[in-house]
């Protein structure tokens, strides 16, 4: 493997002799889009891009990173006061942090990464490093006692706490507790969680990134999430998960036109989540295709975070037959998820990026994923 190669010249180099690696995924979502803080459902999935890192023991306070990507070497000691100038270094001493201030043990570590989760695709690249971190040190250091969603709270409190993004659970839980050939159906609200077989013979999942992010003022994520609040409030519910549409309907006339869409929006999507489970068990691909681009329309029509470039780049995986296809992640650039039948795959892309090169004078970037393994040691 390439990036193990790399990693281990790299730590050869830096700090001599070997040490144990360990890797975690980056994930894709299927659908499940602003359900999180709805206390609804995701469908996320580890996939085959990861970040990997090999770490010893250095028998000191003191943590050696150095990342081959950036190229860049950090050192801090595991006390609040040491955390470190360089940004991508917080999101391992945030980890170290949040470990320590749960009662583990964190002692001094060398440690070499590198990665190949597309950057600024929405593929969770953080979430993958922090659970990598998170994982080693807890074999390393703790014997394992640390269970797997502590690991995923963990990595969204080092987001929180020392990135400054206030994100939800999903990216850090599916890096944690992805599983090959398997998609996990997560509840925000209970944090039950179930697997379902996604190995379906015939079809790829192809990422068509955008490569553009619009510039966004007075936060239009937040301004959703008030909308979604109202909503429920009027209700008399604590979240939109406890909301049908005949609820909704029922209190129309109560709420502005843009509140009742967003809402119209996350009560829709609660359903398609469930809808798509139910389909794969049935071995239903066009359901679940169909159920895709009508989260693609909900975003676009109703929850207003779509963009031009995202849907065209809809508009022409149903021209092409694409099965299923939609903006993934929070919206307004970044990528589609497009479920591709295997006869169509070459076709598909050569087209798309035909067309997306001629309307916006840039190809886009085509990544091929596979579901795959979460946090893990890599055995010899």
């Amino acid at each position: 493997m390439e990036l193990k190669k790399q990693i281990s010249e790299a730590f050869a180099s830096h700090f001599g002799g070997e040490g144990t690696f360990y890797t975690s995924a980056g994930r894709i979502n299927l659908i499940g889009e602003h359900t999180d803080y709805n206390g609804g459902f995701v469908f996320p999935g580890a996939i085959d891009k990861v970040i990997m890192a090999e770490i010893r023991p250095n028998d000191t306070d003191k943590v050696n990173l150095y990342s081959v990507d950036m190229n860049a070497s950090a050192s801090f000691g595991l006390n609040e006061a040491d955390a470190p100038a360089e940004q991508w270094a917080r999101y391992v001493f945030g980890v170290c942090r949040e470990i320590i201030k749960r009662g583990g043990t964190v002692k001094g570590f060398n440690a070499v990464f590198a990665g190949n989760v597309p950057l600024g695709a929405g593929l969770s690249s953080s979430a993958a490093l922090e659970s990598c971190f998170a994982f080693a040190l807890n074999d390393l250091f703790n014997g394992n006692s640390i269970d797997k969603f502590e690991l995923a709270k963990i990595g969204q409190s080092t987001e929180h706490n020392y990135c400054g993004v206030n994100c939800g659970i999903m990216d850090q839980f599916a890096s944690v507790f992805g599983k090959k050939d398997c998609l996990i159906r997560l509840d925000c609200r209970s944090l039950e969680y179930e697997y379902f077989p996604f190995k379906i013979d015939g079809y790829k999942l192809v990422l068509v990134d955008s490569v553009v992010k619009h510039e966004l003022v007075d936060s239009p994520y937040n301004k959703r999430r008030e909308s979604c609040e109202r909503v429920a409030k009027r209700l008399g519910i604590e979240t939109l998960r406890d909301a049908d549409m005949e609820m909704l309907d029922a209190v129309k006339s109560d709420i502005s036109a843009e509140d009742y869409m967003r809402a119209k929006f996350v009560i829709g999507e609660k359903e398609r989540v469930l809808g798509v489970c139910d389909a794969l068990n049935r071995g239903d691909i066009a359901t679940v295709g169909r159920l895709m681009y009508e989260t693609h329309e909900g975003l676009s029509k109703d929850y207003e975070v779509s963009c031009e470039e995202l849907d065209f780049l809809n508009d022409v995986a149903k021209e092409c037959g694409v099965t299923g296809s939609r903006i993934m992640g929070g919206g307004f650039g970044g990528c589609t998820i497009n479920l591709v039948p295997d006869a169509i795959h070459d076709s598909f892309i050569a087209t798309v990026t035909e067309k997306f090169n001629e309307r916006y004078g840039h190809a886009p970037k085509i990544y091929d994923v596979i579901i795959s393994d979460g946090a893990r040691r890599l055995e010899e």
